[in-house]
């Protein structure tokens, strides 16, 4: 063990930092201080991690991979509402609201593993009002413009635009151009039936944009794919570019 005035340095190494970005934009100190609180968790497909209405008593930090917040009908048809992937957190109505879900939450594109956070350590954390009271409300507000742009998308542009927006914001989430997807979640996830999903992605195929294998997508022409894609991908962009540190 290193003796005081030995020359060697007595100071902890900061600690390995978060895949996810909000996490990861911690200070060193406040990182340290709430790694006892989190835990290291897998993300699986289709992974339930919140029920509309529910109490939340767990919070996600993805490090990885994207998960899905929708609202459900009575008939069982869903359309997606936010995308959540290692930019953010899943259970934000635990910071803004009563801490009941508002809609689904579960993973939809898996990679990787996640950080979770017991609701009493995640409100414990924001009575400090230190960084990471602030990072989380920075987040509630880019979350909640991305909610606001989706239900406009979803009822205004066409449903080329709106796969299109989907897939890149899918791209930025996982880091890589392939990535796991079935035409069956992405039409729930944009509220069409199945065989519009499939003609759409095979448009996309014959056009040399992405290539449309069997569960998996991979982009091959991201350039043409914003092209495609309508304005609210963009003004998504811009408001969490202008909201965090490290934007998507």
């Amino acid at each position: 063990m290193p003796r005081a005035g030995s020359g060697v340095s007595l100071t902890r190494p900061p600690p390995r930092r978060s895949p996810n970005k909000l996490l990861a934009a911690l200070p060193a100190a406040d990182y340290r201080r709430i790694l006892s609180s989190l835990k290291t968790v897998p993300l699986k497909f289709k992974q339930s991690l919140h029920k509309h209405g529910e109490r939340i008593n767990t919070v996600y930090f993805p490090g990885g991979g994207v998960c899905s917040v929708t609202s459900v009908m009575n008939d069982g048809r869903m359309v997606e509402v936010a995308t959540i992937g290692r930019e953010g957190m899943v259970g934000i109505t635990a910071f803004s609201g009563d801490g009941v879900a508002v809609g689904e939450a579960f993973v939809q594109v898996p990679d990787g593993e996640g950080q979770s956070m017991s609701i009493e350590a995640f409100r414990h954390e924001l009575d400090r009002r230190g960084s990471f009271h602030s990072l989380i409300a920075r987040y509630s507000q880019a979350h909640l413009a991305l909610v606001m742009q989706s239900t406009a998308c979803n009822g205004l542009h066409h449903v080329e635009e709106r796969c299109a927006r989907w897939l890149l914001m899918t791209q930025d989430r996982v880091g890589r151009a392939n990535f796991q997807l079935t035409h069956e979640f992405l039409g729930m996830m944009l509220g069409v039936r199945r065989p519009t999903v499939s003609l759409v992605l095979g448009t996309f195929n014959k056009a040399g944009i992405i290539q449309n294998g069997a569960k998996r997508i991979t982009v091959l022409d991201r350039a043409r794919l914003e092209r495609t894609a309508c304005e609210c991908y963009q003004i998504v962009q811009d408001n969490f570019t202008r909201l965090l540190p490290d934007p998507l």
